[in-house]
């Protein structure tokens, strides 16, 4: 029996070649696979046609140990999967009476003839292992064709799920050898994706050359560098060790903008800081509308540190509920310095909180002027040690709303977090 190395994932359906659907049993199955000690090579997403489905198995069939294919196993004339593999694979299609039968049971049991379509669900590549699916009538297949294996499962996630943990995910870590993947996350804020990758490039050579490798890569999302170390390996421990080391040497070098080492996000870096030191925050949102607050109460249990928030849109509700001066507005303008740091102290005073953050701005695509063009922002943190920043970001009026939170909580976690306290980088 052949071992399992590398794979390569299919997904199948027209639907998900259009911008209404989007293949998320790909990312699901590559991170299994990845822990049962299974290389990712590709994940292709295929349409319904005979013609490019067989192409894309052929495809991938000659470069990986393992093809998945998910989707195409239902009883319509659209469902394609079974056919094109039994055809690729050069095996005739036969009928399994039992998964006839089980089909056949499935609709008794709701009172319902089986319609004669769902008999194609019975057909099987010969030779191949029928794997039951108790949540639905398409059954999963493994197909064993020389040192190959293919496996078809079910597209809704709530069966290829479960049939995956159940019946495949055993046979495949039969077949690894032990060898697993260990993964470790640096993440960062405040630093440009450039900045970050100029500091850790002359790292990555010897970490790559070393005697347990290691693969590295750079991710960039809004307010968030990220960069990916990954290992294979049947030791464990050893490949745990070296990972280790690794951190901790990008970590020194590219100092207090690392904000975790093991993939937790920003919002729940401070929460557990916050919580630690028994502080409550209270925020007042002009610009952002509440996406701060969103990604704050994304973290269970942010009730025992985050007291809640106002949404100050109009000028009137910054005056009204938090206190700021119709003086004060007038003569520097809502999106200022002094408005956002009014904004702050009124929400801290309001909401009898610890500290407190603000967030104005003009997000766009209107409302900008010479002075302060579109994407100027202005944070401010009223705490012990206030601090107030104007920013300036550019893109649409969604990417700098969320560079505006992103920002907002990069000052958060430097205002209350002891090892990262100090002026913001960028």
């Amino acid at each position: 029996m052949a071992g399992l190395e590398v794979a390569a994932i299919i997904a199948v359906g027209s639907e998900l070649l259009t911008p209404s659907r989007r293949d998320t049993n790909s990312a699901w199955l590559t991170s299994r696979l990845n822990e049962l000690g299974v290389e990712v090579r590709s994940r292709t997403i295929a349409p319904d046609d005979l013609l490019d489905l067989a192409a894309a198995v052929r495809g991938a069939l000659g470069r990986v140990d393992l093809l998945i294919l998910t989707g195409g196993l239902g009883p319509t004339a659209d469902d394609l999967t079974r056919e094109v593999v039994a055809g690729v694979v050069g095996r005739p299609l036969v009928q399994d009476d039992r998964v006839l039968e089980g089909i056949r049971e499935r609709f008794a049991r709701r009172g319902v003839e089986m319609p004669a379509v769902n008999l194609k669900q019975a057909l099987v590549p010969a030779g191949a292992v029928v794997l039951p699916n108790g949540a639905g009538t398409a059954p999963g297949l493994w197909i064993e064709v020389g040192a190959q294996t293919l496996v078809l499962l079910p597209g809704p996630p709530r069966e290829l799920e479960p049939m995956f943990e159940a019946l495949v995910a055993p046979r495949i870590a039969a077949r690894t050898g032990g060898r697993r993947l260990r993964r470790r996350v640096v993440s960062v804020t405040g630093l440009s994706e450039s900045q970050v990758e100029q500091i850790a490039q002359p790292i990555y050579g010897p970490l790559a050359g070393g005697p347990q490798p290691i693969t590295t890569s750079i991710l960039a999302t809004p307010g968030r560098i990220e960069l990916h170390l990954s290992a294979w390996g049947s030791d464990v421990d050893a490949i745990d060790r070296t990972l280790e080391a690794a951190v901790l040497e990008l970590g020194t070098a590219i100092g207090p903008a690392v904000f975790s080492t093991d993939d937790s996000r920003l919002e729940q870096v401070i929460a557990a800081e916050l919580s630690r030191q028994k502080l409550q925050l209270a925020v007042a949102e002009s610009c952002t509308g509440g996406l701060l607050m969103g990604r704050l109460t994304d973290v269970p249990g942010s009730s025992a540190w985050l007291l809640g928030g106002l949404v100050a849109y109009d000028n009137r509700i910054k005056i009204e509920a938090l206190g700021v001066t119709d003086a004060l507005i007038a003569a520097h303008g809502a999106v200022s310095e002094p408005v956002a740091q009014a904004m702050a102290a009124g929400v801290r005073t309001r909401f009898g909180a610890d500290l407190a953050v603000a967030i104005t701005g003009i997000a766009g695509p209107t409302g900008g002027t010479p002075d302060k063009p579109v994407g100027t922002v202005v944070i401010a943190i009223d705490a012990a040690v206030p601090v107030v920043r104007t920013l300036r970001f550019a893109g649409t009026r969604p990417i700098v709303r969320e560079l505006a939170v992103a920002a907002a909580l990069e000052m958060l976690r430097r205002s209350v977090c002891p090892g990262a306290r100090g002026p913001a980088a960028g």
